[in-house]
């Protein structure tokens, strides 16, 4: 562990261009105003394993250091700042919306295998469709029907999934978002309007402008796609 010593939390995180699992956290912390020390280290550099070695014990970001504490894995960071600021409302208000927001995150996190593999986050370039299979397809309308059913439900009144709050749920989903965008998938108009709420999000438009930043670049998360769109050197022209 590194010894230099910290005085706010502490965000440990990968590429913004990719890393979906950091994002997560990172948004959250953003939307309710904590402040933070974060590290970037780029994956796939001779030297990632051991620099990540030096805080997570599993290997792999995002990790949280809070003083003493150390937290990995993004929903159990997230579920950590909302057991330690309550009064930041980071789960939408509400036990039957709560528990609804919970249920979809863990969802997220443990599920949708067949979309994460075809389409690995990538915010600097867009791709053509991939060859949509069963399963793909189904992960697919899997996601439509969270995000419309939960607007339905309890999303009146704003553009996120429960109102006018960005919460840790759209947090959660806000990479799948980014996929179904760069890699061209076809969905329907109320889908689209949340992936444009997403981007239009003060920080995700914060996060992704530091992506196109960044000097890394890493071939294999483009491999066996079309480019169409190279959003990155578009962006930063």
């Amino acid at each position: 562990m590194s010894s230099r010593k910290i005085t706010a939390m502490h965000l440990i995180i990968a590429n913004k261009l990719y890393s979906s699992w950091s994002m997560r956290p990172w948004l959250v912390m953003r939307e309710v105003g904590l402040e933070f020390e974060e590290t970037v280290i780029p994956l796939r550099q001779p030297d990632t394993p051991a620099r990540i070695a030096q805080y997570s014990p599993s290997g792999k970001v995002p990790v949280l250091i809070d003083c003493d504490v150390k937290v990995w894995e993004s929903l159990a960071i997230i579920s950590y700042l909302a057991d330690k600021y309550p009064d930041k409302a980071i789960w939408p208000e509400g036990a039957a919306a709560r528990a609804y927001a919970k249920s979809i995150a863990m969802e997220m996190h443990g599920g949708f295998q067949a979309l994460r593999q075809t389409c690995p986050m990538h915010l600097g370039k867009r791709f053509a469709a991939p060859t949509m299979t069963d399963d793909l397809a189904a992960n697919v309308s899997r996601v439509e029907d969270i995000w419309r059913e939960t607007r339905g439900r309890f999303g009146a009144g704003g553009p996120y999934l429960f109102g006018k709050r960005f919460t840790a749920a759209d947090a959660m989903f806000a990479p799948v978002a980014t996929r179904f965008d760069s890699y061209s998938i076809p969905v329907a108009a109320d889908t689209r309007a949340y992936i444009d709420a997403i981007y239009a999000h003060p920080g995700f438009v914060e996060w992704r402008t530091a992506a196109f930043e960044e000097p890394w670049s890493i071939s294999a998360f483009e491999d066996g796609h079309t480019i169409v769109a190279n959003l990155k050197d578009e962006a930063t022209k």
